[in-house]
This record gives structure tokens, C-alpha cells and sequence, in this order.
């Protein structure tokens, strides 16, 4: 709004400079990419994340089974045992030694990490594996691809605003450094008495 009053203001006013007028116009053209730009960059960023993640998704989600093991043995417990891909990340997960059957039908045998707060022998749990039974990450789910690719298109959005806030600040910046620059040559022009008394100015 600053720059639309600003152009109001100096539309006519005798006392206008260029370079008020080039402030103004900086700030509105300003203001028009902040207006349109950035959300157009940011929902662009968006759909295409969301197309990647729901992509990758589908891969995840045909490539990954969940499969029933069998404890064999635990193993030392670590604080460090936690899910990283549980949703609170705060799921506290066992090291123990298991069995399982792959989707191939092939077994494995490994250490992996169980959702047992005690596990015994014999004791079952569900672990992902790929479709050759290794050990592998909970597939995304649809829901956080979605957050995600929203969160990227917010972080675009944003970007390109600060970028253009960015471009329009350094354009005044300058402009005002040439107009300081004008005023100090002006100045040497006119003397560097100019003013004092007894130099008959």
C-alpha cells in the first residue's frame, strides 16, 4: 500500500525527484510479484513435490512388505533405539537377533529393531522388509507426502517473497547511495566556504 500512496503522492508534487518516483514504481512492482509471483512459484513447488512424493510412495508401497518375525535373542538395549520413521519419533524400539520369512520365501535371520518393550524368546513382531526380505524403512504414507509437498511450496512461496524484498531493498539502497553522491558533488560544487561568514556569500 506504501507504494501505491507513494505514486498518489508524488504524482504532482513539484518537489519530486526521479528517484522518488523510481521508489515508488521499485515498490509497487514490488508488491504486484509478491502478490502474484510468489504464490504461483510456491503452488508450482508444491504440486510438483507432491507429485515426486506420491510417486515415491507408490514405489515404497510396492517394493516394501510387512512381514511377522521371531525373537531369538535380545540384544543390548541402546537409547539410541528409536524409530525414525514412527510418527512421534519417540517409539522405543528393541535390538534383538529374529527370524522371518520373506515375501519371496526365502528366511533371514538378523539384528534388527523390535517394537518390544521386554522381548522374549519365541516372541513375534512385524518388520519391513523389501521384497527380497532385507531389512527396510515403514513406507511413507500418503498423508506426510502431502505435509511435505505443502511445506515445500510454503518454503518456495516464502523464498521467492524474501528474494523479491530482497532485490526491491537493494534497488532503493542504491538509488539512495546516487542520490548521497549527487548532494556531496553538489556540495564540493559550491564551495567549501559556502556559508561562512566574511567570505561574502
Amino acid at each position: 500500500m506504501r507504494a501505491i500512496s507513494g505514486l498518489w503522492r508524488w504524482r504532482r508534487n513539484p518537489l519530486r525527484r526521479a528517484t522518488d518516483l523510481a521508489e515508488a514504481w521499485a515498490g509497487l512492482v514490488a508488491l504486484l510479484l509478491l502478490l502474484v509471483v510468489a504464490p504461483v512459484v510456491g503452488s508450482a513447488t508444491g504440486h510438483a513435490a507432491q507429485g515426486a512424493l506420491q510417486q515415491a510412495v507408490r514405489e515404497q508401497h510396492d517394493t516394501r512388505r510387512l512381514v511377522t518375525a521371531t525373537v531369538i535373542r535380545a540384544l543390548d538395549r541402546s537409547p539410541l533405539d528409536a524409530d525414525p520413521e514412527a510418527a512421534s519419533g519417540r517409539e522405543l524400539r528393541t535390538r534383538v537377533v529374529a527370524d522371518w520369512t520373506a515375501p519371496d520365501g526365502t528366511t533371514h535371520r538378523g539384528a534388527v529393531l523390535a517394537a518390544l518393550e521386554t522381548p522374549h524368546r519365541g516372541d513375534h513382531f512385524t518388520l519391513w522388509t523389501d521384497l527380497h526380505g532385507g531389512p527396510a524403512a515403514r513406507p511413507l504414507d500418503s498423508a506426510t507426502a502431502t505435509t511435505h509437498a505443502v511445506l515445500a511450496g510454503i518454503g518456495a512461496a516464502l523464498l521467492t517473497a524474501g528474494l523479491v524484498e530482497g532485490a526491491r531493498r537493494l534497488a532503493v539502497w542504491r538509488m539512495v547511495r546516487r542520490r548521497y553522491a549527487r548532494w556531496d558533488r553538489a556540495w564540493e560544487r559550491a564551495g567549501p566556504d559556502w556559508g561562512r561568514t566574511g567570505t561574502g556569500s
